[in-house]
């Protein structure tokens, strides 16, 4: 058993015999699939904190042959694989972490030599006889021991991008790394000797010239994950199992860690947070900390245009169109408001809806992240909205509907440039800044089917909350009023038939000759029918 080569099941055992476990084994099913074939080349990326070494340590100790695994794996979904055997502790599994290496060594150039050199030392151990003090490029090292004793390898390199991401613009270091990779996983005698090559980091291999380089590496990202989507983070399954068995409300923890969604997996959570929030008994933000703001607000400060635009519209609520083909996979050639939008999605700070093309806050944790982000910023219109979001809540529960007007009259001026008006989407983007704070009371859903149409915007009480619900009706150049009767005629409270507590009705028109909004605000009042005896509200 070595650092580097075969580095046991320890990791994993681990892992395993943690207070919380999920059950993630089932990747190795696909992995298992392609030991071998054309497609044997995988770079699976998501953000920190979603398991990533942990994967890692699961297939060094299923696949390592330095052990035997088989009881550790007992019980678990790859157990009931027909592939278990076959593949369980069979090759000789090289395990590198990039993140440890970088930090011991602390220079990149140096990394790359440094980590050849640990690597076919140990190898001299488990083959002795073979290696010389001749061989130190460890491609051809391992095409040797091959050719030499048909032996073949699983090659695992956690955090493989940390070069690109911690020493951006140390070029001579990241070609010879990349020189390295290509010497590993492209050449002809590479595909003799590897077995299985799995990448996971945050960042997808980065291209050049449009071309990936490593192009023949299968690549699973935030963007489009394909069959590993449920092993991205937890489940929704997963999420509910872990609430009940720690007595915690299921709805915190989606408000507070879902909003993660591909294709195949509609629901994906934060694991880490998830995790913590179980063991500690509390729902809070465990993604924080004055460097994670630091980064968001130097990348959503970039001086591209639309990008300031398009971040105050997700910060409201709202969700915007990106192209992520653009994007180059570094951290450096940043060319477009796409490419920042799209390096947000492989950190983890935006979700990405693939069919419409729009990426969005995933949820309550992230959506604090981007509250401080923006503190850091000169965005003083927008820090200043968010502030004086709790005094326009405050007036919308006391009825006051020219507070109401009035302050969204401020939020709208001081952000003009941002959030120009031409339609009731847009005036929706400046609602919803302006109620920013209304998310610690509310769950905000847009475009509501309620009755006979859709409501514009519904706050819907959380659990925990004792605020009235409220229906908005927004309207640009017509009335106010005539928004609360759209409310009344259309029936759109029908929809809360279920909630039993006050209900307001907001009716909100901007009038485009004097620029200024109209506020009317009531109080729903439930009438009260006799039915076989019962009393129901309608």
């Amino acid at each position: 058993m070595g650092q580097y080569v075969n580095r046991g099941s320890a990791s994993f055992k681990r892992a395993k015999e943690s207070e919380i476990y999920v059950d993630k084994t089932g990747l190795l099913e696909y992995t298992n699939s392609v030991v071998d074939t054309e497609q044997r080349f995988v770079c699976n990326s998501r953000p920190r904190r979603f398991g990533k070494s942990m994967t890692a340590g699961m297939l060094s100790a299923y696949y390592g042959k330095d052990c035997d695994s088989r009881e550790l794996f007992e019980g678990l979904r790859i157990a009931q694989s027909g592939s278990f055997e076959k593949y369980l502790n069979r090759y000789d599994v090289i395990h590198l972490d990039l993140a440890y290496l970088q930090s011991q060594i602390q220079d990149s150039l140096k990394t790359v030599s440094f980590m050849q050199k640990c690597v076919i030392d140990e190898l001299k151990t488990v083959y002795p006889g073979i290696l010389t003090d001749e061989d130190t490029i460890l491609p051809f090292a391992l095409s040797k021991l091959h050719y030499e004793t048909g032996a073949g390898f699983v090659i695992i390199i956690d955090e493989w991008d940390m070069i690109f991401r911690e020493d951006k613009f140390n070029q001579k270091a990241q070609e010879a790394y990349i020189s390295l990779l290509r010497g590993l996983f492209k050449g002809e005698q590479s595909k003799d000797f590897v077995r299985l090559a799995y990448l996971t980091g945050i960042l997808p291999i980065k291209k050049y010239n449009s071309e990936s380089a490593l192009n023949n590496f299968k690549q699973l990202t935030m963007i489009n994950p394909a069959r590993l989507s449920e092993y991205i983070g937890f489940t929704e399954e997963e999420v509910k199992e872990l609430c009940q068995r720690y007595d915690m409300d299921f709805s915190e923890a989606a408000w507070w860690y879902d909003g993660y969604s591909f294709k195949n997996v509609k629901h994906v959570y934060n694991p880490n947070s998830v995790v913590n929030a179980m063991i500690d008994g509390d729902y809070n933000s465990y993604w924080t900390g004055s460097n994670t703001y630091t980064v968001l607000k130097d990348y959503i400060c970039m001086n591209f245009d639309g990008l300031r635009d398009s971040v105050v519209q997700m910060i409201a609520g709202g969700r915007c169109k990106v192209d992520t083909e653009t994007f180059e996979n570094d951290m450096t050639s940043f060319r477009s408001r796409d490419d920042v939008l799209t390096v947000l999605i492989h950190l983890g700070y935006l979700a990405y809806d693939k069919e419409a093309e729009e990426v969005y806050i995933p949820n309550k944790e992230v959506r604090m992240v981007f509250k401080n982000a923006v503190k850091l910023t000169e965005w003083t219109p927008v820090i200043q909205a968010i502030e004086k979001s709790n005094q326009l809540l405050q007036a919308t529960w006391e009825k006051d509907a020219d507070a109401v007007a009035r302050g969204i009259n401020e939020v709208h001026m001081a952000n003009t440039s941002i959030l120009q008006y031409n339609n009731e989407n847009a005036l929706s983007c400046v609602i919803t800044l302006a109620y920013y704070n209304a998310l610690n009371e509310y769950t905000l859903i847009r475009e509501m089917p309620a009755g006979k149409g859709y409501a514009d915007i519904v706050f819907l009480p959380r659990k925990c909350s004792d605020k009235p619900a409220m229906v908005v009706e927004l309207k640009y150049d017509k009335t106010p009023i005539s928004a609360i009767e759209q409310i009344k005629e259309r029936q759109y409270p029908e929809a809360l038939k279920e909630y039993r507590g006050k209900m307001l009705l907001v009716g909100i028109n901007y009038d485009k000759d004097s620029k200024t909004h109209g506020c009317v605000i009531e109080e729903w009042e439930r009438k009260k029918q006799i039915q076989l005896g019962e009393v129901s509200s309608c």
